[in-house]
């Protein structure tokens, strides 16, 4: 097995109907057609320990302020300093952005 294993041909094809959306909007209607509203909110909390994770807040404090459990943050943190580097593409265009 090779690390892009989980890049299937319905992987890439979902990957490039994303790409396709024009904005925040369309992007939100498609998660919510595509995702149930618990996996719509756990992929938002994990988005978010990322934005706090990259202020610096503490495990213990993202924790808390998210609801998360630190065995999360410590997850997220993991994919986001040694993943495949797409938390990190996200995090620089959204603070582009701002």
């Amino acid at each position: 097995m090779t690390t892009d294993d989980w890049r299937t041909e319905p992987v890439i094809a979902l990957s490039e109907a994303i790409a396709s959306l024009d904005d925040a909007d369309e992007v939100a209607g498609l998660l919510r057609d595509l995702c149930t509203r618990r996996e719509i909110t756990e992929m938002a909390s994990r988005w978010q320990i990322v934005r706090l994770l990259d202020s610096g807040l503490s495990y213990r404090d993202i924790a808390q302020q998210t609801g998360a459990s630190t065995a999360t943050v410590t997850r997220v943190s993991q994919w986001l300093n040694h993943g495949t580097g797409g938390y990190q593409m996200a995090l620089a265009r959204f603070k582009e952005d701002l």
